[in-house]
């Protein structure tokens, strides 16, 4: 049985009744987004293994640079709420809708409140385990201490998973069909992890890049990564990088809400 298969069918089971809760309908969904993901090896294997295992690969390149280890694991934290939330959802949800998944979700007993809110719930854990393994591996393998603010470190992770979260599915929306998905999804996300400074320090690049980097939602969830994981700044000395993160989750939001179908856009 395919995954589609799995999903419809869990979703229309004699076990699901509009009468059951909310929590109790999204916590079914959620849990079957979890055995889907780690059947599906690529999936499992882009979306969550990749980062961290550039983390690795760069982190032993720069296994003698202290200040260039500051640079890299808030740079791969970053790409990990993109990879886990931006790039998963414009797959999937691109996926689910020419499928035709999505239409015949809404004719099963499964609210489309909590069939949603269980995929959201899916990514979000995603990024939270590539989280914890991102700073316990800055700790005991880059030389880089605890975060001094695990706050501030909490805040730019909910706005990063929020602003990527809804960009990833307004992407989707233009995307017409499963196989140019890659290629619309890469299209933007090996430019923006570039240009932002995941690999190197943004403020080193010539002007003109350094201009576009700054317009970017990532170059200022990095900026705060590092603020809360690196240098112990307080949030109040990023709140230029939150307005730019709260200002694109703005328009993601704007755009998911505004483009959405249930319905496959092949003819």
């Amino acid at each position: 049985m395919s995954a589609s298969e799995q999903l419809l069918a869990a979703s229309a089971a004699p076990g699901v009744s509009r009468s059951q809760s909310f929590a109790a309908l999204t916590w079914r969904q959620y849990r079957l987004e979890r055995r889907m993901f780690w059947r599906n090896p690529s999936a499992a294997f882009f979306n969550f293994m990749l980062p961290l295992l550039l983390l690795a690969m760069f982190g032993a390149i720069f296994s003698s640079d202290q200040d260039d280890l500051n640079v890299i694991v808030p740079g791969i934290a970053g790409m990990s709420v993109v990879s886990t939330t931006f790039s998963a959802l414009a797959y999937n949800m691109t996926a689910m809708r020419e499928q035709g998944i999505l239409k015949r979700m809404r004719g099963t007993p499964m609210p489309s409140s909590a069939y949603l809110t269980g995929i959201a719930a899916h990514s979000i854990t995603n990024t939270a385990m590539q989280m914890v393994l991102i700073v316990v591996s800055g700790k005991v393998f880059f030389g880089i201490d605890w975060p001094p603010n695990p706050g501030e470190l909490l805040v730019f992770v909910v706005l990063g998973v929020l602003c990527f979260a809804s960009l990833g599915v307004a992407l989707s929306h233009v995307i017409p069909n499963n196989e140019s998905a890659p290629a619309y999804v890469n299209a933007i996300f090996l430019p923006l992890i570039i240009i932002s400074g995941v690999f190197y320090d943004a403020d080193n690049v010539p002007a003109f890049l350094a201009g576009i980097a700054e317009a970017l939602p990532l170059t200022h969830l990095i900026d705060g990564l590092s603020a809360a994981m690196v240098t112990g700044e307080s949030l109040s000395d990023q709140l230029s990088s939150l307005g730019v993160i709260v200002a694109w989750t703005i328009l993601g939001v704007a755009l998911a809400i505004r483009g959405f179908s249930w319905e496959a856009r092949r003819t």
